[in-house]
């Protein structure tokens, strides 16, 4: 009963216009005492219902992710590291086509400092985040940190120091409680466990790649052989495959512990939103294509091999071991890459995902070793070693060399380079697929292909599945949204023609737009400066609609996806109002002339972004986006303001009430 009244409420005060300040997110500080210089400053929020806070490590190109600033730090600490926050969940926006990770019920953000100024009491901090749930609203939390003089008295390790800050606009409550313990259980949640048996799958699926190249697949009838014919009963033969499969297993799981351990769960997570570390994938990756295309082979020095393979006549366990350590090194040409790419992929998801990869990748790579070494009579259904392995190493080439342009991609979006645009990254995957096409139908080959004087119906097969997705491809460079692969190419308003080359050129031709405009979204005319479309708007004597927007803001990509692509929702916003969009997360910053601090929230004006958010509170006593406001030529409005309206029929009309009052 009680969900059933927020609800109501909350439909009365967003559907019919009563316009509010929202808050969904409660703050609280404290301080814990680590030793007599280092502390931990704790942000804490209880979030709403429904409501969304967004992570630090949210990829760019969707949300905005929380952003967080410490002062005056010179000479009095410093900043241990970044900020740490408690387990997020993650979820794919396919409006923003990326992954995001954001904080449902609570959150906790951390920063561990070292104070180096022993008179230092107070240290300041803020975040910058987003909120969003059917609307959007992008907040700043100013934090004040009171520090404990110290040295006091000796403490136990685990008694700690807290102080809670509970604070509104304008009054701050500091309260000390010394000496309480503080402890939290930290529980997996169901987002990350399906991710993490996605990863284990694609991993598998890795695995049982690797097995079908010419590094590998010759080697398990002469293993399997091995096992039965050198031991001294059959029993013997198959314990002594399986305890080397388990060490196959074993070297690749303790491959993935070594790079979580080298990285660290934090900085793993960072490092899929660094854009330097993707460009490095990108070479990486790019690396590892063209060694499976057939220019160089990735090897380990034969030395290692030679001095692992005398260690595996030693016999008994100690001797199986080698001979998997043996096995990963002669291999490593071919599963090399492979393994390369599943650890640049699941180490760009952090946490635990480069131990779970490696264990789906080896799992699936010693699973044909133990089973044909308890079922021999299975090796007759193999089939046999030829060309088709290195088909097999080609296609994993081709595949690698796609995947490679997805992390320049997400470098690209990251500095905003513009470089690789929707239309080039689809341009780059049509030729890459389309190559791998002709490959595949015999057109074409690479060095270390055989004679081919037919092909078989399963590569034909393949080749043409591969060329209808180079087909499908093609018309997403006229604006096609491409859906199966949405999580893959840059969004469409990342893109040389937002609205593909079909656009109408009339309306989009910058010789036609007034001074100060530009093109937006649904080809529309816009203005991202309030004074220049107001004066616009008076020439040409027609009502204003203000979009209060955000360029993180999902529901308001939906309303410009949705409705306002609707025919006759376009058609008043074309031709019966000036459309002037206004984005609250704007970080670009104001003239120093212009910055100044809000007479309403106490928080800094400095970037464009906050000089929309205080427009949007003062005058409409509301921070949600999206927000749409008719008005007249006095700046008056002509009828009740709306936030999301996915209802067309509904916007329609609220626009044309408003339009018909302004022509009265």
């Amino acid at each position: 009963m009680n969900k059933l009244l927020v609800t109501l409420l909350l439909f009365l005060a967003f559907a019919k216009g009563t316009a509010q300040i929202v808050k969904p997110v409660k703050w609280t500080s404290k301080v814990e005492k680590v030793s007599d210089t280092e502390f931990n400053l704790v942000m804490e929020g209880k979030i709403d219902d429904e409501w969304h806070v967004y992570s630090q490590f949210t990829p760019d190109g969707g949300s905005l992710p929380a952003e967080f600033k410490f002062t005056d730090a010179k000479g009095n600490y410093e900043l241990m590291g970044k900020v740490k926050e408690s387990p997020y969940k993650k979820r794919f926006n396919d409006v923003f086509a990326v992954d995001e990770y954001y904080f449902e019920k609570e959150v906790t953000f951390t920063q561990k400092v070292k104070v180096t100024n022993p008179k230092l009491t107070v240290i300041k901090g803020m975040i910058d985040y987003q909120v969003c749930k059917q609307v959007c609203i992008n907040d700043t939390k100013t934090f004040t940190f009171a520090i404990p003089l110290m040295p006091i008295a000796k403490v136990t390790p685990i008694d700690t120091i807290k102080v809670e800050v509970t604070s509104t606009t304008k009054d701050t409550t500091v309260k000390t409680v010394e000496n309480e313990v503080k402890s939290k259980v930290t529980v997996p949640k169901k987002e990350e466990k399906k991710g993490l048996w996605m990863i284990f799958f694609l991993a598998f699926l890795g695995g049982l790649a690797a097995l079908l190249t010419p590094c590998v697949f010759p080697m398990i009838p002469m293993t399997v052989s091995f096992f039965t014919k050198q031991s001294k009963n059959p029993a013997k033969g198959k314990s002594n495959a399986i305890i080397y499969g388990i060490s196959i297993i074993a070297i690749y799981v303790i491959l993935g512990l070594a790079i979580t351990a080298i990285f660290g769960a934090d900085a793993l997570n960072a490092l899929s939103t660094n854009p330097w570390f993707n460009v490095i994938f990108f070479l990486l990756l790019v690396v590892f294509a063209v060694s499976f295309l057939g220019a160089f082979e990735i090897m380990l020095p034969n030395s290692w091999a030679n001095k692992v393979d005398r260690q595996a006549d030693r016999g008994g366990v100690i001797g199986i071991l080698f001979m998997a350590l043996a096995l990963a090194i002669v291999s490593f040409s071919c599963t090399g890459p492979i393994v390369g790419t599943l650890l640049v992929e699941s180490a760009s998801k952090g946490g635990i995902a480069p131990i779970v990869g490696m264990l789906g990748f080896s799992s699936a790579l010693a699973l044909p070793f133990m089973l044909f070494a308890m079922f021999p009579s299975w090796m007759h259904s193999l089939p046999k070693s030829g060309g088709w392995l290195n088909t097999v190493k080609v296609s994993l080439g081709f595949l690698e060399l796609a995947l490679a342009f997805k992390f320049l991609s997400n470098a690209d979006l990251v500095l905003q380079l513009h470089y690789l645009e929707r239309e080039v990254f689809l341009a780059i995957w049509i030729a890459i697929f389309g190559t791998w096409a002709l490959y595949l139908l015999g057109k074409i080959t690479t060095p270390h292909d055989s004679p081919l004087s037919h092909i078989s119906v399963g590569r034909l097969s393949l080749g043409l599945l591969v060329m209808a997705f180079t087909v499908y491809m093609i018309p997403g460079l006229f604006g096609a949204p491409l859906k199966l692969i949405s999580a893959f190419p840059p969004p469409q308003t990342y893109s040389e023609s937002p609205m593909g080359f079909s656009g109408n050129s009339s309306s989009s031709s910058t010789e036609a737009l007034p001074e100060g405009a530009e093109i937006g979204p649904n080809n529309l005319i816009v203005f991202k400066d309030y004074d220049k479309g107001l004066a616009y708007a008076k020439t040409v004597n027609k009502p204003v609609m203000i979009d209060f927007t955000g360029y993180a803001c999902v529901n308001c990509r939906k309303m410009e996806n949705n409705v306002w692509s609707d025919e006759k929702v376009k058609e008043v916003l074309k031709k019966e109002v000036v459309l002037i969009s206004l984005y609250v997360d704007d970080k670009r910053e104001l003239p120093k002339n212009e910055q100044t601090v809000s007479k309403v929230t106490g928080n800094d004006i400095i970037t464009i972004g906050n000089k929309w958010t205080e427009l949007i509170i003062t005058r409409y006593n509301t921070n949600t986006q999206p927000y749409y406001v008719l008005m007249d030529l006095k700046e008056q409005k002509l009828n009740e303001p709306v936030s999301y309206t996915p209802n067309v029929e509904e916007y329609l009309t609220w626009l044309k009430t408003g339009i018909s009052k302004f022509k009265k």
